[in-house]
């Protein structure tokens, strides 16, 4: 089961503001527990928000908007995140309150989210069909 820890931004990481050596020195030694674990598959941080675009679809089929960052909310931005695959949702929630705070500043907020597996978004082709037939039967009765 693959969990991704993500790290919400503060106003310190969008305002640029680098970590501690310390704090680089304690994720360096998580990380490193992660990886002997062999549960590590990725882990990064992201530039402030400053430096990025949105991407935004407000009509279906419509052409995109682009916005250009900083965004608002620092709290609802993602300052970086930590991939991993573990064997249940406990130990992913055992790896990730090990995580050091991960801005240093008292502040530090983690997400821990499980991914989708791929078998999971592939759809069985008869229930689609199924689900196709009830739909074309509502909107007969509808037109009635």
């Amino acid at each position: 089961m693959r969990f991704m820890m993500i790290v919400k931004a503060t106003r310190h990481s969008e305002a640029g503001i680098k970590p501690t050596r310390e704090l680089v020195d304690a994720m360096k030694a998580y990380n490193e527990e992660l990886a002997k674990a062999g549960v590590l598959l990725a882990a990064e941080g992201l530039q402030p928000s400053s430096g990025g675009l949105r991407i935004s679809y407000p009509i279906p089929g419509g052409m995109p908007n682009v916005t250009a960052g900083p965004f608002e909310e620092a709290n609802e931005l993602i300052a970086g995140f930590t991939l991993i695959d573990v064997k249940s949702e406990e130990e992913a929630y055992e790896w990730a309150i090990r995580m050091p705070d991960p801005h240093g500043f008292g502040e530090g907020e983690i997400e821990l989210r499980q991914v989708f597996e791929a078998a999971e978004l592939i759809r069985d082709p008869r229930i689609l069909a199924m689900e196709a037939d009830l739909r074309d039967q509502i909107d007969m009765i509808n037109k009635k």
